[in-house]
């Protein structure tokens, strides 16, 4: 394995990219640009990296399917780190192209609903076309096969382009949640404001079905920061979830709600316990009454007592 090689989902440009060089370590590693999400996490899977920073979540359009889909399915994988960057897109043209000349945009399909609104008010004729990532359709915009791309405006000079205009979104505040993952071991000790992910499998369709997995954390007081729903692919009304939840795997309201979950799910997924990004210690919820680590400690010893009678 190449301890020093971290994968990214590429070309050069992308928003992937200037997040994974917010981590310090990226400055003593060979950052290497892949051509998908499921291209990126094979790479640590077979061994040629150590990592892989990919797109999980955007506070506009919700969970990356393609991330979600890849850590739910294959060869295991953990999540070590997560990075929240600010999104604001540019439109690269080729130089000297107007306003008035767009007739095609590119850019990736998480990117549309973040501009769905101006594309509507500046350029309601344009015809939009996915492309594999921001910094690609950036690349299709210089090769001539689309008039504009919405990518970072960092991504310019790399392509030959000019941002025509700059800082468009339709939500202030738009971020996009990326998700460092290596092969499965210990997670990193607890630092008092983590986040647990799971992937969680439903034995079988009835009333009641979600609602006996959520109450296995509610019940221990885990706040849930992230459920949705995936098809795992065997029919119609087959789903699994991909839940974040509050918390470390080594506290025991959540290891035990964790148990919990793995005796009713048919398969658990563990995918990582690790800091949640900007937070402190100071920003995570304060637990009702019945769900610290003392309590679930005091009553733990409370029934090996009773089991002795010294209860």
């Amino acid at each position: 394995m190449s301890a020093t090689r971290y994968t990214y989902l590429g070309p050069e440009g992308t928003f992937t990219e200037a997040a994974l060089r917010t981590l310090p370590e990226a400055a003593t590693r060979e950052l290497v640009p892949m051509v998908s999400v499921p291209a990126a996490l094979d790479a640590v899977r077979n061994g040629e990296a150590a990592a892989a920073l990919v797109p999980i979540e955007n506070s506009v359009e919700g969970g990356v399917t393609a991330t979600l889909d890849e850590l739910a399915s294959g060869e295991p994988l953990m999540i070590y780190r997560e990075v929240l960057l600010p999104i604001a897109f540019a439109l690269l043209v080729r130089p000297g192209t107007a306003l008035s000349d767009i007739k095609t945009v590119t850019g990736h399909p998480v990117a549309q609903p973040q501009v769905r609104n101006w594309l509507r008010k500046h350029l309601p004729e344009a015809v939009w076309e996915s492309a594999a990532s921001n910094a690609d359709g950036a690349r299709l915009v210089r090769e001539g096969r689309f008039d504009a791309a919405f990518a970072g405006e960092f991504a310019a000079a790399t392509y030959g382009l000019e941002a025509l205009v700059k800082e468009i979104h339709d939500a202030e505040n738009a971020e996009t949640r990326f998700v460092l993952v290596g092969r499965p071991a210990r997670p990193a000790a607890p630092t008092g404001a983590d986040k647990t992910s799971v992937v969680l499998w439903l034995g079988d369709d009835h009333p009641g079905a979600l609602l006996e997995l959520l109450q296995e954390f509610a019940v221990r007081g885990v706040n849930l920061m992230l459920i949705q729903s995936r098809p795992t692919g065997a029919g119609i009304g087959n789903y699994c979830f991909a839940v974040d939840a509050e918390g470390h795997i080594s506290d025991r309201r959540v290891g035990e709600a964790l148990m919990g979950l793995k005796r009713i799910c048919p398969q658990v997924r563990f995918l990582g316990s690790y800091p949640r990004a900007g937070a402190s210690r100071a920003d995570v919820r304060p637990l009702r009454r019945g769900t610290s680590d003392e309590e679930f400690t005091a009553a733990s010893d409370w029934l090996a007592r009773a089991q002795d009678g010294r209860a």
